[in-house]
């Protein structure tokens, strides 16, 4: 972030090529944008004409991550909060709903609230990440008003062979995984399971009930050429997470009233199934191509009490897309026209045990068509896309993203941009939440943003080191709030007549520090505000520093991972009406450290301390976040 330096004609340089080595990159897919197009040829990195970053498949291995969420820490413009069962991800001050979550290109936000739990994606051996910050709606629709997190696990092409690592720790830990990827002439399939248990530590402030959690995860991908240029793929993936939870005391006469307390015997079971098929036909030598897709999501949620099942809901996504791009040259350009039609049911229902909700399905319906235009050439890049979507509860709407970069000089790179985006109310705000305390709004209309940015990219000694600063300024109109109105004080939804503003500065620097070491780092400051006031659960102030150390040979790594986050407000439930006190969260930092030694060919032990400084610190009011814990491993690979 940014990754390895690349000319236009994509022939990588020594220094670049050191640096990619020493940073552990996939050749293949190190230095490459697979979400920044509707088109399924990849865009290099360096003629991305907007603010993107990529966590390789090395800087996941060297740093040890398991759960993606604590990885996005290190990607600027980025704020993450995490409690049981949920943990949130806002993209430069947007909310969490307001951000697209992408795994091997399934959409997998569960429908109620429009969110996916980050905490259950858990990091597979080869996969990697790309991060696309500001409105993406152009492309991706009402989903992406603040942008896209894609996860991508490894092909059997990408990662062949069989790998697999155990490990335990503190707080009863036990985590496995297993991955084994093949391809042949014409196909590739690959199959991974992963195992994350723990008992946890308590997350109530003075409390001593365990917060633990089972999760458990299995993928599956491939493809096969049928003929020559038509091809199909399939993408499956199974999540079941099982863990407990605390409620807060709902007792106003108790002087802990609103706050997180010890609740014995509450817990929950998340279930997902994802599956995405797919059929690829190219023409003209390449030049022309057709993908036809079609995928599904299904997800089920449950809390349980003492006396059994407290509440539930289900929730499904069925989506069918086409998109068919032409690409050619003339001369010194390379032109690039994509068209794209996308066609979504949501659906979601109430599984209320106690027959107090209305338990009925409801649905809503979307079709968006997208246009893009994509120009290449030695110093220039532009793009520009436009997007029309229909919708069957909301007023249709159109979304522009438009472009340009331009290359001063082989190692100074500007860019600019402008996008506006769009998100439509989810079930959870229409129609509200089963125990009656949150009344849906059916009349709630669509949020809108617009905004725009400029970066730059430096590249410095022999392009060892590169540094990117990127300031960003947008706008949102009619963002949903929660009122409280009297003389119930009931908490329902409704569209702000203010506009609500984001802007700020974010700042990455990769680095190669002699032939041993390597350096990412990231800065943001972000000012969010909504009707005037700071924004919950947003620091102004968030950076992240990784310094890796290699040994010849790669024997042996040691990785030093520094994360910050700035003081940020919440919302807290203390007053017996219900409506929120607004109270400060400190900020915290932590420091994480890892290691691995290589034991024999293809077997490597290694070793990892989180939160090395046994920081007390909440990302949510009353809700403390784990202390320090260690683990140890051994990891096989043939």
């Amino acid at each position: 972030m940014p990754a390895g330096a690349q000319d236009k004609n994509g022939e990588k340089d020594a220094a670049a090529r050191e640096r990619i080595e020493l940073d552990l990159f996939h050749e293949k897919r190190g230095d490459i944008l697979v979400t920044a197009s509707r088109v399924e040829t990849s865009i290099n990195l360096d003629n991305y004409t907007g603010s993107a970053s990529v966590l390789t498949p090395g800087q996941l291995e060297n740093r040890q991550v398991r759960d993606i969420a604590e990885a996005l820490r290190d990607v600027p413009g980025v704020a993450v909060s995490g409690v049981a069962g949920q943990t949130q991800v806002r993209l430069r001050g947007s909310e969490a709903n307001h951000v697209l979550v992408l795994v091997d290109g399934i959409e997998v936000s569960d429908p109620f609230a429009g969110e996916f739990d980050l905490t259950t994606l858990q990091a597979e051996p080869g996969a990697r990440v790309e991060v696309l910050r500001g409105p993406q709606s152009a492309l991706y629709g009402p989903d992406a008003i603040g942008g896209v997190i894609a996860y991508q696990s490894a092909s059997g092409r990408d990662l062949g062979g069989f790998s697999a690592r155990i490990e335990g720790g503190t707080q009863g830990t036990a985590n496995g995984a297993a991955r084994y990827g093949a391809s042949g002439a014409g196909w590739d399939a690959a199959l991974s399971a992963v195992v994350v248990s723990t008992d946890g530590q308590p997350n109530a402030r003075g409390g001593s009930r365990d917060i633990g959690r089972d999760s458990y995860t299995v993928s599956a991908q491939g493809g096969v050429d049928l003929a020559p240029g038509l091809s199909v793929r399939a993408v499956g993936r199974y999540i079941l997470t099982e863990g407990r939870f605390n409620n807060s005391d709902n007792d106003p006469a108790s002087p802990t009233f609103g706050f997180i307390v010890d609740s014995p015997e509450v817990r929950y079971d998340n279930e997902a199934v994802y599956a995405l098929i797919g059929a690829r036909y190219e023409a003209l030598d390449g030049a022309w191509t057709h993908d036809l897709s079609a995928q599904v999501a299904d997800i089920a949620r449950d809390t349980f009490g003492p006396a059994g099942r407290t509440n539930g809901s289900e929730g499904d996504r069925l989506k069918a897309s086409y998109v068919t791009a032409y690409a050619f040259d003339t001369g010194e350009a390379s032109h690039t026209l994509t068209f794209a039609a996308d066609w979504e049911r949501e659906r979601f229902r109430n599984t209320d045990p106690s027959g107090f909700a209305f338990t009925g399905r409801r649905q809503i319906e979307n079709t968006g068509l997208v246009g893009e235009y994509r120009l290449e050439t030695t110093r220039f890049d532009f793009s520009a896309a436009l997007r029309h979507d229909i919708n069957d509860r909301f007023a249709d709407e159109t979304t522009y993203r438009i472009g340009a970069g331009y290359d001063l000089t082989d190692t100074t790179r500007l860019r600019a941009a402008a996008a506006s985006g769009i998100k439509n109310p989810g079930f959870f705000e229409l129609f509200g939440f089963v125990d009656g305390r949150f009344i849906g709004n059916a009349d709630l209309r669509p949020e809108k943003s617009e905004g725009w940015e400029v970066g730059i990219d430096q590249r410095l000694f022999a392009q060892r080191v590169t540094v990117s600063a990127t300031y960003f300024d947008s706008e949102l109109e009619g963002e949903i709030f929660t009122t409280f109105p009297p003389p119930t004080f009931v908490a329902t939804p409704g569209n702000r007549d203010t506009v609500s503003t984001q802007q700020g500065v974010e700042v990455a620097l990769s680095a190669a520090i002699g032939r041993a070491f390597t350096l990412n780092a990231a800065y943001s400051h972000i000012d969010s505000e909504e009707d005037g006031t700071t924004e919950v659960r947003r620091p102004e102030d968030i950076a992240s520093a990784a310094l890796t150390w290699s040994a010849p040979g790669d024997a042996a790594s040691a990785t030093l991972v520094v994360r910050h986050n700035g003081a940020a407000l919440d919302d807290a439930f203390i007053d017996p009406s219900f409506v929120p006190v607004r109270v400060v969260l400190d900020d915290y930092t932590l420091v994480n450290l890892n290691a691995r030694v290589r034991i024999a060919e293809g077997i490597e032990a290694f070793g990892r301390i989180d939160n090395l400084l046994d920081e007390r610190y909440e990302q949510v009011f009353s809700f403390v976040s784990p202390g320090r814990s260690a683990v140890i491993g051994i990891e096989a690979r043939f």
